[in-house]
C-alpha cells in the first residue's frame, strides 16, 4: 500500500491495459440490468449510427478506475471519482476485444490532504473519457 508521505504532485501511475471483450458486456448487462441493445446486437448499434456494439459507458468508467485502487492499494481510499463520457468503446465479435488504455497521474495535493490523480483512458489513440478523475485518501 501506497503512503502519502511517499506521493508527489507529478507522480504517474502504473499504467493499466485493459481488454474488454463481448463476454464482459453480457457479464456486465447481467450485473447492471441494462441490456439496451447497442451493447449486444451489430444491427441494432449499427442502425442507430454507432460503428459496432460498444461498451457500457459505466463498465468503461468502472474498469478505468482500477488504475487508481490498485495504485492506492486499497478500493476504500477512493473518496471521490468522476467522469464524462466521450466516445464510446466499440468492442469488435472477436476473441480479442477493445483495448483500453489507461493512464494516471497525482496533479494536486487538496487541502484536506487528499490527492487529486486525473485519469486517462484511450482507446485506438483517443480518449474515451473526458475529465476523469479520482480523489483519494491515503494514509
Amino acid at each position: 500500500m501506497i503512503r502519502a508521505a511517499d506521493v508527489a504532485v507529478g507522480d504517474e501511475l502504473p499504467p493499466l491495459a485493459l481488454r474488454i471483450t463481448r463476454a464482459d458486456l453480457v457479464r456486465y448487462a447481467g450485473a447492471s440490468g441494462d441490456f439496451n441493445p447497442i451493447h449486444w446486437s451489430d444491427r441494432f448499434a449499427t442502425g442507430v449510427g454507432l460503428p459496432g456494439v460498444i461498451a457500457h459507458g459505466m463498465l468503461t468508467m468502472g474498469l478505468a478506475g482500477r488504475i487508481v485502487t490498485e495504485w492506492a492499494g486499497d478500493p476504500g481510499a477512493v473518496v471521490e471519482y468522476g467522469v464524462r463520457f466521450g466516445r464510446p468503446v466499440p468492442v469488435p465479435d472477436d476473441d480479442e476485444g477493445a483495448l483500453v488504455e489507461v493512464t494516471g497521474k497525482v496533479t494536486k495535493v487538496l487541502e484536506d490532504g487528499t490527492f487529486k490523480v486525473n485519469v486517462t483512458a484511450s482507446f485506438e489513440g483517443k480518449s474515451v473519457l473526458g475529465g476523469a478523475s479520482a480523489r483519494v485518501r491515503l494514509p
